[in-house]
């Protein structure tokens, strides 16, 4: 936006400085004026003396008095008004210094520089909390920044891995005219898959993440069943027990986005779960302040510094074993933290202690920006 340049701040202060500091100089010779000078006759000749209550006032007459009293308060105003100038335009400097630093640290900011941290030293003042406060704000931007770069990284990765694959089948197709056109097909119909796969995953957790979606009532416990549902077969394969149990949960939300918050948990849960025999307990409850979706699955122990890196994107887990022979896009987790994280809600991630992961899931129960009224 393009304004019309404008004095400083500083001047502007300094200019305040000095004009306050004329302004009392000008009242104490008003002051001055009023109390001694009306109080000495016109034209008395020679030397007066006048009490007045307590104080006693010697001097000239008034003609006398105040021809030596006006050059000497223009002379007096003068030097306030240079004082002042000089006074305010150091004291502003000094009172500003702090905004200056945090400029700098915008102006580097504005250039690409995350790093730089003001750090701003002394007590707690204004400028010191706003300081702070912007140090956080850089702090948190330079981690979104990386994270953001990560993930496109990983993204590209991902997604260059099965146009990798399909460039060389089609390159072994174009050499090898002979060869079975049947396993060809089948072969990329697999990798092209897992593409599309991957890119929808990818733009729901891009959608997910940005909450611009209508917000309605949803009932946590008829989504977790009809997850359930879904994915019975999954399970009966792997011969994993499915339990839902809990009551009906009210939440606010979007309910495409709860669906699939929890068809991801609870797919996740089977398919990272012993070989044979595990067993997967969803359960929804509604507390004080929050609606609650928990899933519970058996398994194989994780260590307790795998856990947090779960729900990053591309983050499989090395230690995880998976029991449906499916590779994965590594977004489940990622996408349902994403999902909970939009709803302005909270995801815990829990080793069970003979093996297995806990996921809760907690939602607002009325949205952030209800009143009181429509809670009720």
């Amino acid at each position: 936006m393009n304004r019309r340049p404008g004095l400083s701040v500083r001047l502007k202060l300094t200019i305040s400085y000095a004009g306050f500091l004329l302004l009392a100089g000008a009242v104490l010779l008003a002051v001055f004026w009023v109390f001694v000078l009306r109080w000495l006759p016109t034209d008395d000749p020679g030397a007066i003396r006048r009490a007045v209550g307590s104080v006693i006032i010697i001097g000239y007459n008034r003609s006398d008095l105040l021809r030596g009293f006006a050059p000497a308060s223009v002379a007096a105003l003068a030097f306030l008004l240079v004082f002042g100038l000089l006074g305010g335009w150091v004291l502003a400097g000094r009172m500003l210094a702090p905004l200056t630093q945090i400029a700098d640290a915008a102006r580097l900011a504005s250039h690409g520089s995350l790093s730089h941290r003001i750090r701003l030293e002394g007590p707690r003042d204004e400028f010191r909390e706003l300081s702070d406060v912007f140090d956080t704000m850089l702090e948190q931007l330079e981690s979104h920044v990386a994270e953001q770069q990560r993930f496109a990284a990983n993204a590209s990765h991902e997604l260059r891995t099965p146009l990798a694959i399909s460039q060389s089948l089609l390159d072994v197709a174009r050499n090898d005219p002979a060869r079975d056109q049947g396993e060809l097909i089948e072969r990329l119909h697999t990798v092209n898959t897992r593409a599309i796969e991957l890119t929808e995953a990818l733009l729901l957790l891009s959608r997910s993440g940005r909450g611009t979606f209508t917000r309605e009532p949803v009932d946590l416990s008829l989504v977790a069943e009809e997850a359930t549902e879904t994915l019975l077969p999954l399970a009966e394969r792997r011969q994993i027990t499915l339990d839902v149990t809990g009551e009906p949960t009210r939440a606010v939300g979007s309910a495409p986005l709860l669906l699939r918050m929890a068809t991801n948990l609870v797919q996740n849960a089977i398919v990272h779960n012993l070989p044979t025999g595990g067993t997967v307990t969803v359960h929804t409850e509604s507390q004080r302040d929050a609606s609650v979706l928990r899933v519970e699955n058996t398994g194989h122990r994780l260590p307790p510094e795998l856990v947090p890196t779960l729900i990053e994107p591309f983050q499989r887990g090395t230690t995880r074993i998976r029991t449906d022979g499916h590779v994965g896009v590594g977004l489940g987790l990622a996408i349902v933290h994403s999902i909970v994280r939009a709803h302005d809600g909270t995801l815990d991630l829990t080793p069970r202690p003979t093996g297995g992961l806990i996921v809760t899931a907690r939602l607002p129960a009325t949205p952030r920006a209800a009143s009181p009224d429509e809670a009720h």
